[in-house]
């Protein structure tokens, strides 16, 4: 078994010009549109949060052929999202899990 992992990675500009990398760690595509679940790699100092667990979701929009992401501003959909994207967090977790336990 090979265990190989090789991290999808984006860099994103911040307001002031900062870039900052994240590895993307989920998608979804529903009726409320496509979102993507990002989580910072924390490879400067002072980087955007002090939390090793914190993520963010963003939109991914069209605009013009080229794909964007956007904030996601409604409260109640943030947290729907966070919801799938939390349980599907777990779910890998625990298949990860049962796969090293089938291993030993």
């Amino acid at each position: 078994m090979s265990n190989d992992y090789e991290a999808d990675l984006i860099t994103l500009l911040d307001d002031d010009g900062m870039e900052h990398e994240f590895e993307i760690i989920d998608e979804i595509e529903n009726d409320d549109g496509h979102f993507i679940a990002l989580l910072p790699t924390f490879t400067e100092s002072g980087d955007l949060s002090s939390e090793p667990d914190t993520y963010y979701i963003f939109e991914v929009v069209d605009e013009d052929g080229e794909e964007l992401l956007t904030e996601v501003e409604d409260d109640d959909l943030l947290n729907k999202l966070s919801e799938i994207f939390e349980t599907r967090f777990e779910e890998s977790f625990y298949e990860e899990d049962e796969e090293a336990e089938d291993e030993e």
